[in-house]
């Protein structure tokens, strides 16, 4: 069980939190200098009070998508108006599942930088924004800010990269995190996530066609029909090892020392500021 001493001893420098999985009021309890929390639809976002409570106790960054209803800088902008003063703001292009189909037809460059524009000429206590740069990379880049990447594959060689060229701006990575060696503890944790990557979704669907009866990779339905892979620890064959390669490139996973390591190789690499997403649930953290 990782507590809230070894979670810190362990190098982490941030916590990031879905509302949808847990309680977010209880980061509270943590002695983390810094939580993210994530946005899955208006619904569930935190209350007001929650927030506050939340920055009495830690630096607190609530992700918002640009092109949403409520966080729009160039139209409905009434949820950031109502954001505590003191909250961060993580400004991304929005994940299409909480989007719909008028907000996800909205152009992202010119609000994200007035968004960043707006937050800069506002003098305030809130911390310097983040972006997520998930999608729109380049683009994150030229506006500024904190940049904001999930770990990958390529993190370490890209960060080395920009600081090589002079890059000075401030990087953080976001690392869905299993303190275990157990390949079923990870599967199941990090095992769908890994899958949505799209190099992990091709090398799963070559291993599914190049085999008709591992049932490691897809199951068949009554009718014939395939229903989607198999990526916790039932995955057997071919698709497990490519999952569990996969955990390995975007996760943080292993034992407490191994996973240490690893945060020290991104911190002398150049990254500010490494942002951990409890995968095995909050609770482990308490």
């Amino acid at each position: 069980m990782l507590t809230a001493q070894s979670f810190s001893s362990v190098g982490f420098d941030a916590i990031a939190l879905k509302p949808t999985e847990c309680d977010v009021s209880r980061a509270a309890g943590l002695a983390i200098d810094t939580i993210t929390i994530d946005y899955e639809g208006r619904e569930h976002l935190p209350s007001r009070d929650t927030l506050d409570t939340l920055t009495e106790h830690a630096t607190v960054y609530l992700t918002t998508p640009v092109r949403a209803n409520g966080f729009d800088p160039l139209g409905d902008s009434a949820l950031a108006d109502w954001m505590p003063d003191e909250i961060g703001r993580v400004f991304v292009a929005g994940n299409t599942a909480y989007l719909s189909d008028e907000e996800r037809s909205r152009a992202v460059a010119p609000r994200l930088e007035a968004a960043l524009a707006s937050s800069r000429s506002t003098a305030g206590p809130a911390p310097c924004p983040w972006v997520g740069t998930e999608g729109i990379e380049r683009l994150a880049l030229a506006a500024g800010g904190v940049q904001y990447d999930l770990l990958s594959r390529h993190t370490l060689s890209e960060v080395r990269a920009l600081r090589s060229v002079g890059y000075d701006g401030e990087i953080a990575v976001y690392a869905p995190t299993v303190l275990s060696d157990d390949d079923d503890v990870i599967l199941d944790a990090v095992g769908g996530y890994v899958a949505r990557r799209k190099i992990v979704r091709r090398a799963i669907a070559k291993a599914s066609s190049d085999t008709t009866t591992d049932a490691a990779t897809e199951s068949t339905s009554k009718s014939g029909s395939t229903t989607a892979p198999v990526t916790d620890r039932r995955a057997t064959g071919q698709a497990r090892d490519i999952l569990l390669t996969a955990a390995q490139d975007f996760a943080l996973v292993g034992n407490r020392e191994t996973v240490r390591e690893r945060i020290r190789t991104l911190h002398d690499a150049g990254v500010d500021t490494v942002v951990s997403y409890p995968a095995t649930g909050l609770t482990a953290f308490e």
